[in-house]
């Protein structure tokens, strides 16, 4: 996280030039509709380097702007020879600067200089045993048989002037491509994710020894940065912040204090979906060990009220976000005046929020909104406040090392991320005060037993999701009919993918005998073994 590379707070957005990282060390990826295109970026980022996400669509003008070390072409769900395909500009391949083409970007380069892209007589998805005939440059280190990743279709039939095999698979003769004299690198695997062995061998070998990048995106850059950064915004002005307890707003509240001092207040609203006992610990907290004050505001039944009604997922996100504004805009004439609202923004609640794809007969890149987020998504169009978002460029793994730098504690640092519409997402259907004391009790179970086993960081999340089903149970020899909750335990590195975790037997037992016993009102728990994708991690 290097400080000449951090994003412009005002309203940045991907694709755009920030002033901050113009002439600066940095990968640039440009995205072609892949689901792994954010993956690319923090793996780049892993290495201590900047990185960022950018369109397809970006000119020429903007990449000699931003006068990156590298690119990389990342994968994309089309083929290049359809008609709509995603093509970037052309005039890439003249920059004097290295590329890496991973799976459609290979394709593409393949095809914009002069190469043949066709369909595969075989497809070739999941794991394939990569055989290396060069192991200098791109795959120095990277072991002959590393299993690597692939997910394609098509293959290269010819390939342009000037470019040799690196390396191939059973079904995949041009697996690894290059042409040597121009850094011009291929790969028709996908080396970002976990199941390709030696993937990060590579990357490094791109960005450090290709495109001759220094590690110095780090932490304590990135934080002194963001420091000037808001000062220069801010100046002497107040701001606003919406303290939730997590880990990204906690660690947006150290880092404005730092900046700007008593110019920062941090307001807490009770909204009435918050876990059990956390407003006042989080406001006790902030108030006495970390000596930052908080105003605390009850606002628990006008929410709920919002509520009344409202089954559908996407409005109760909407409704939850409408209502902290109004909230932070009512608030604020009582404290104020305040300039700026500050968000804990995340990369990923960007990408989620407003998530884009190729449409394969357009070629016009297609909005693919999986879920709005609270602080991305609810915003209305005329917002009072301007907003300062400093960590919207960093994924979660980054923030919590920012956090660590601040002297924030651990209980919140690996605080696993909650989100912003709380419980009201965690309660399907209809939200009802008796189903979130249901759904608020038995969530009180699984933090207890989960804390006590030990096991509290083995995972990225762990909830209870109270379903909109009641079902037939017996207690004490009578009948009971009564709610259903499922247990939701995933693994992930930073919430962009998941897998459900293996939870030990008699930790689930424990969770399930307590809630069904202890909790009037549920009779049933189950397990969700979904992964993301196809899954969300919420279920809302």
């Amino acid at each position: 996280m290097t400080p000449s590379q951090t994003t412009a707070l005002p309203d940045a957005d991907a694709g755009t030039a920030h002033p901050a990282q113009v002439g600066r060390q940095m990968i640039a990826i440009l995205d072609f509709g892949s689901q792994y295109s954010e993956l690319i970026a923090r793996r780049v980022r892993e290495t201590q380097v900047y990185s960022e996400v950018l369109s397809w669509r970006t000119s020429i003008e903007q990449l000699r702007r931003l006068n990156p070390r590298g690119i990389i072409l990342s994968g994309g769900p089309n083929s290049v020879y359809e008609e709509y395909a995603p093509q970037c500009d052309p005039e890439i391949w003249q920059l004097g600067v290295p590329v890496l083409g991973v799976c459609y970007g290979m394709q593409l380069m393949v095809q914009q200089l002069g190469g043949v892209v066709e369909r595969s007589e075989r497809a070739e998805y999941g794991k394939a045993s990569l055989s290396i005939d060069d192991p200098t440059e791109l795959l120095t280190n990277v072991e002959d048989g590393s299993i690597m990743w692939m997910s394609h279709s098509d293959s290269v039939i010819r390939m342009p002037e000037g470019f040799e095999i690196l390396a191939h698979t059973h079904n995949t003769p041009a697996a690894a491509i290059a042409s040597h004299d121009r850094k011009l690198y291929g790969v028709q695997f996908h080396p970002e994710v976990v199941h390709s062995r030696g993937g990060m061998a590579m990357l490094r070998n791109f960005v450090y020894h290709i495109c001759g990048c220094e590690p110095d995106w780090t932490t304590e850059a990135f934080i002194e940065e963001a420091i000037r950064e808001v000062r220069a915004r801010v100046g002497e002005k107040r701001v606003l912040l919406a303290l939730s307890g997590g880990v990204d707003s906690s660690t947006l509240a150290f880092l404005l204090h730092k900046a700007i001092g008593d110019n920062l207040t941090c307001m807490f609203i009770d909204q009435g979906f918050m876990r059990k006992n956390e407003p006042q610990r989080l406001v006790k907290l902030f108030n006495e060990q970390f000596h930052i004050p908080v105003e605390y505001v009850d606002a628990s039944e006008r929410f709920i009220s919002r509520l009344d009604g409202v089954s559908d997922p996407e409005l109760k996100r909407k409704a939850v976000g409408a209502e902290f504004i109004q909230v932070f805009e009512q608030e604020s004439l009582r404290l104020g005046p305040f300039d700026y609202l500050a968000q804990g923004t995340l990369y990923p609640d960007i990408i989620e929020s407003s998530g884009e794809n190729i449409d394969p007969k357009t070629g016009e890149r297609v909005a693919v909104k999986i879920k709005s987020h609270h602080n991305v998504g609810g915003l209305p169009k005329n917002l009072r406040f301007k907003l300062v978002e400093p960590l919207r460029r960093l994924f979660k793994d980054e923030v919590r090392k920012v956090g660590r730098s601040l002297g924030l504690p651990e209980e919140i640092v690996q605080r696993q991320p909650f989100p912003g519409p709380g419980l009201a997402i965690r309660v399907l259907g209809e939200v009802t005060p008796e189903k979130l004391h249901l759904v608020r009790e038995a969530d009180f179970i699984l933090r207890q037993e989960v804390n006590r086993a030990g096991v509290y960081n083995d995972y990225w999340q762990s909830f209870v999701v109270l379903l909109p089903v009641k079902t037939v149970g017996v207690m004490g020899d009578q009948r009971t009919y009564a709610y259903t909750v499922a247990l939701r335990f995933v693994t992930s590195e930073d919430g962009m993918t998941a897998d459900w975790a293996r939870v030990p037997y008699d930790l689930l037992e424990k969770i399930s005998n307590r809630i069904v016993n202890e909790v009037l009102g549920i009779n049933r728990v189950v397990l969700d073994i979904t992964s993301k994708p196809p899954g969300t991690i919420e279920w809302e």
